[in-house]
């Protein structure tokens, strides 16, 4: 059973059994993500921390994730891609369950980079994978499945702190995250074999020096870089922002900042069905418009009612972009480059999401809690801008 790609081919179908784990890898990799934004007013109030404090985690993180990210091409080219899943799946776990194991600040910061380490592993593998397995329609119900694991995190997180400990929420993932890496273990085999290209030939490996002379892998690094970096500061400082400096009570800014990430959720899903139709530069061109309407809504909306609106639109805005871009990159860049390519990119997005929350968070000690939503925009007009360079960039290449 065949599928056609945007360009017409038919590109295989995986099984269902391996389709069905790879969206099982997906929630898995979506669970942590959030949760550190739900659990961060416990957590500051606990060590006595600044706000500022929080991007402090964000950067161990991403030192952790683009470290494994970013050389993620050699890693599966040297110890196969399913080893790398359960290895990776195992050190997610371990950082859950040391944070909430630790007992002062340093050490939680530490458990942040064996996060990143695991994160980066199975984001880059995941992602290089199913952009040269599957289509475009699964490549977004694949991140559709992220947006679940992304969803049930904060209201996860949210129940345990009702109950009275974020502790066990961070258990709760950790012990989630050894369920899929056990399953890795027991598939590992399915997931190693040759790249083939579209007519079924073997795609001889190049290496990342060859990847980093491309000028488009760097303009594409730009764009996830601000891609995630908005994804992030929007996901993680909501809820602060809604609870702190708007002041509504934690069992509805919990719920909403859950909404923002099932909003993201949704829009893949659609994205999915329609991503054939009207083609992915259309489609990721009308939805980072949208994401941009979204933080001016969130930013400057007036109400709360109305500004609360704004946070589901950026969801919704947002939601195509990744899944979209990364099915483009064999595409864009060719099948040779995108094993690499897709690792610096999940990497360049990581530093955009341990930079920009970071930054968020001296912006509301220095000016305001509300300055986060305006930098949120500013994000935005820079994504929308650089997305326009690249097609302008890649029509002078064909």
């Amino acid at each position: 059973m065949n599928e056609k790609t945007e360009s017409g081919a038919d590109k295989p179908l995986p099984t269902v059994f391996l389709l069905s784990i790879a969206y099982l890898g997906f929630v898995s990799l979506g669970l942590p993500d959030p949760i550190a934004g739900v659990a961060w007013p416990s957590v500051r109030d606990l060590f006595s921390l600044p706000q500022s404090g929080f991007g402090l985690v964000f950067i161990a993180l991403g030192c952790g994730y683009c470290a494994s990210g970013f050389f993620g091409g050699t890693i599966t080219h040297a110890m196969g891609l399913g080893n790398l899943l359960w290895v990776s799946s195992g050190l997610v776990a371990l950082g859950m369950f040391g944070f909430s194991l630790a007992p002062s600040w340093p050490l939680f910061v530490a458990c942040a980079v064996i996060w990143g380490l695991g994160s980066g592993g199975i984001d880059s593998g995941l992602n290089a994978y199913s952009s040269k397995h599957f289509s475009a329609k699964h490549v977004n119900w694949l991140h559709a499945c992220y947006s679940v694991g992304a969803t049930l995190g904060p209201l996860l997180m949210t129940v345990m702190l009702y109950w009275g400990s974020w502790r066990i929420g961070y258990a709760s993932v950790g012990g989630l995250l050894l369920v899929m890496m056990v399953i890795f273990i027991v598939t590992r085999d399915r997931w190693t074999g040759p790249d083939l290209s579209e007519n079924g030939e073997v795609i001889a490996p190049i290496s990342m020096v060859v990847t980093l002379r491309e000028p488009l892998v760097w303009l594409q690094m730009v764009l996830f870089f601000l891609y995630v970096g908005v994804e992030f500061t929007v996901g993680q400082w909501s809820f602060t922002i809604l609870t702190e400096s708007r002041h509504l009570p934690t069992d509805v800014a919990g719920p909403l900042a859950s909404g923002y990430y099932a909003a993201i959720g949704i829009g893949r899903i659609v994205a999915g069905v329609i991503a054939a139709r009207f083609g992915l530069d259309l489609l990721i061109r009308c939805a980072m418009i949208a994401a941009l309407a979204g933080t001016l809504l969130f930013a400057f909306g007036g109400p709360v009612e109305l500004s609360c609106t704004g946070l589901i639109v950026i969801g919704l805005g947002l939601a195509p972009m990744f899944p979209c871009l990364m099915a483009k990159t064999p595409q864009r860049l060719g099948a040779d480059v995108a094993t690499h390519a897709v690792g610096f990119q999940a990497s360049a997005g990581m530093v955009g999401a341990a930079l920009m929350p970071g930054l968020a968070g001296i912006l509301s000690d220095t000016i305001s809690l509300e300055s986060v939503a305006s930098f949120a925009v500013l994000l935005s007009v820079l994504l929308l801008a650089t997305h326009e360079v690249i097609l302008s960039v890649a029509r002078h290449r064909r």
